[in-house]
């Protein structure tokens, strides 16, 4: 059951710790624990962090993606 739950969010949350660690040059599990520990000290306030940079990674990726000609636009 726990394995199905992590498959579950490693599908559909947006790759932020992934994307994060990959920009940061780190692993995504040491990420994925900064969020957890952070959201634990603040009380929710990390998760809403995480939220926040999901929405932003999807907007910059729905504003800057690649096009491969010009017919495209």
């Amino acid at each position: 059951m726990v394995r199905s739950l992590y498959l579950f969010f490693e599908r559909h949350g947006f790759y932020v710790a992934s994307r994060l660690a990959d920009r940061l040059g780190m692993r995504a599990s040491n990420v994925r624990l900064f969020f957890v520990y952070i959201s634990f000290i603040t009380v929710g306030l990390g998760f809403g962090f995480y939220l926040t940079l999901a929405f932003l990674l999807k907007l910059k990726d729905m504003i800057y993606t690649k096009r491969s000609s010009v017919f495209d636009l």
